[in-house]
């Protein structure tokens, strides 16, 4: 009798000791990165900043090509003395065509880069206030796992925090 006291008193113990460590078993989840970049409202209403500032841009390069061509058209049409005299006028033209467009084009990296960081900050700050309120141990970005379960994938919850404006 005494046995199966102890007997059962160790399998209870036992028990307890697993229940308690399956509920110390890490919180993991992971997020699809590149959908919550691309659906999140603030990376919507960045593409159309740039689009604008892309088509503003396009539209003065077109304008000073058109500039160029009219001249090169014109410089065909002089004599060898007058092309002299106007060669330096034409080559400035592209040089300033040229510089227009290196400036134009770090601007607009610099801009898009400058604006990711803020978007790819807003993510993770959402991401790490989430998995604070619900109890994550781990999120992973879905690029760096070899298999995940969909059970896992908390992109939607995510997505939902940040579109609604309020980081959860």
């Amino acid at each position: 009798m005494k046995r199966a006291r102890v007997f059962l008193m160790s399998v209870f113990l036992g028990l307890t000791v697993l229940s308690a460590t399956a509920a110390a078993q890490d919180k993991l989840g992971y997020v699809d990165l590149s959908r919550i970049f691309s659906e999140y409202g603030k990376t919507k209403d960045y593409d159309k900043i740039l689009t604008d500032k892309q088509r503003v841009y396009t539209a003065e390069r077109d304008k000073k090509v058109a500039d160029i061509k009219q001249l090169q058209d014109k410089f065909n049409l002089l004599s060898d003395k007058e092309k002299e005299s106007k060669q330096g006028e034409l080559e400035k033209k592209v040089k300033d065509l040229q510089e227009f467009d290196r400036q134009k084009q770090t601007d607009l990296r610099k801009d898009q880069d400058e604006k990711m960081k803020d978007i790819l900050k807003d993510i993770e700050d959402t991401v790490k206030q989430y998995a604070e309120k619900e109890g994550y141990t781990m999120v992973f970005n879905d690029r760096v796992l070899v298999y995940e379960s969909k059970n896992l994938d908390i992109t939607d919850k995510i997505l939902d925090a940040l579109n609604k404006g309020s980081k959860k």
